[in-house]
């Protein structure tokens, strides 16, 4: 007998309703003959109104208790599906991240996976019971509940998939699959039948907002193979799996946006050998994720770097850059952010057979006049800087420039 984990996000479960839809597909699920998992998340809304609550409670907060408060939302869901699942003639229980366990480091509020013990599971699972695993959440080494960050139960779902030695892990949500590029931006944007990890990881890393990146990095490192489905339409979604089950690649499959980037530029830094971990070491410090990076060429001793962050570290970033300077760190002669900016990315594993790639991605920009600011690639990427409200044109244009709405490579 076949084993597939399906997990179902905040909106599929939203109510009562929601939740007995998803137990339907799991019911096909378990009559067409497969012992099945369900990975649930708390209902639309409801971690975002317990944070509020623990916030507004207490600002300064004990990071175990807020994981106590904020993981509640999943236990709700799965025990009610599990319910649910029972009306159905589906023999279910439900299980907290403690009860498997799902054993993980301390780190409240962003704890990282460790190990699963799937000795119970396999055995109810033997007793003929289906199991529904609230998402999100696990148990540190003291016993204490902890969570895994936003987007934590894909990543909970993956894992699991991975310990089970699932056939497959299906992701329910709001959308029908992974598509070329947000359709809320062109109307052209196809959805894709399959997709590499890599790419897969690629587009999650650059904002697509489809699945969450840790997810993505589990099942490429364990070989799970994701597919990505409607809760609220019949389709075959999206399949993303190795490279391998793809026919032919296509040099670009994709391409992502992030709207709200800042670029930070220092003028006039000193250009000797150290200066660049002088200047990230304390940005890394102050929790600051820096992304595109450019060290211009040193002219009398002194070289500019330009970096780009999100637009909401610029602050953190500022004062974590005057404060090395002002200790002697570090130094420069001025800092200039620009806070109206954007990046736009081409992905596709056929790059690495495709040649011209990026220079076709500058021509389209040029004739479009839209200016490139920061250019940074890799081997199945091509990300550019530019001005945020050339954003939308470019990626349409840059869409039509690679006929993505054009299946097969």
């Amino acid at each position: 007998m076949s084993r597939l984990v399906m997990k179902f996000g905040g909106t599929s479960v939203a109510d009562l309703g929601r939740i007995r839809n998803a137990a339907l597909k799991v019911k096909a699920e378990v009559d067409r003959g497969h012992e099945v998992a369900v990975i649930v998340s708390a209902m639309a809304g409801k971690t975002n109104e317990l944070v509020a609550w623990v916030r507004e409670v207490s600002p300064f907060y004990d990071a175990r208790e807020y994981d106590a408060v904020v993981s509640s939302g999943e236990n709700v869901t799965a025990g009610l599906m599990a319910l649910t699942l029972q009306e159905l003639g589906v023999p279910a229980r439900s299980w907290q991240g403690w009860q498997v366990p799902l054993r993980t480091n301390a780190a409240h509020g962003a704890a990282r996976i460790e190990a699963i013990d799937t000795t119970l599971l396999e055995q109810k699972f033997r007793q003929g019971l289906h199991a529904v695993i609230a998402g999100f959440q696990g148990v540190s080494p003291e016993g204490r509940i902890t969570t895994l960050g936003r987007g934590g139960s894909d990543t909970s779902a993956v894992a699991f998939a991975a310990a089970l030695g699932a056939e497959r892990c299906d992701i329910y949500t709001d959308v029908d699959g992974v598509y070329t590029t947000d359709p809320r931006i062109t109307k052209k944007a196809r959805r894709l039948e399959r997709i590499a990890y890599e790419e897969m990881l690629e587009l999650a890393s650059l904002g697509a907002k489809v699945l969450q990146t840790r997810s993505v990095e589990l099942a490429m490192r364990y070989k799970v193979r994701l597919r990505v489905l409607s809760s609220f339409e019949d389709g075959p979604g999206t399949l993303v799996c190795d490279e391998e089950e793809i026919m032919e690649s296509r040099a670009v499959s994709g391409v992502a946006f992030q709207r709200d980037e800042a670029k930070v530029t220092l003028i006039g830094v000193a250009d000797r050998p150290g200066v660049a971990a002088a200047i990230f070491g304390p940005l890394a410090e102050a929790g600051i994720n820096v992304d595109m990076i450019v060290q211009n060429i040193s002219e009398g001793g002194a070289t500019d770097m330009t970096f780009s962050c999100a637009v909401d570290d610029v602050p953190r970033a500022e004062r974590a850059l005057r404060t090395a300077r002002d200790l002697g760190a570090i130094d420069w002669r001025e800092l200039v952010t620009d806070t109206e900016v954007a990046k736009v990315s081409i992905v596709g594993i056929g790059m690495r057979s495709h040649s011209g790639v990026a220079a076709k991605m500058f021509a389209t920009l040029a004739r479009e006049g839209i200016n490139i600011k920061v250019i940074t690639t890799s081997e199945i990427k091509v990300s550019v800087l530019i001005d945020r409200k050339y954003m939308e044109l470019a990626v349409q244009a840059l869409h039509d420039a690679f006929e993505l709405e054009r299946a097969g490579g």
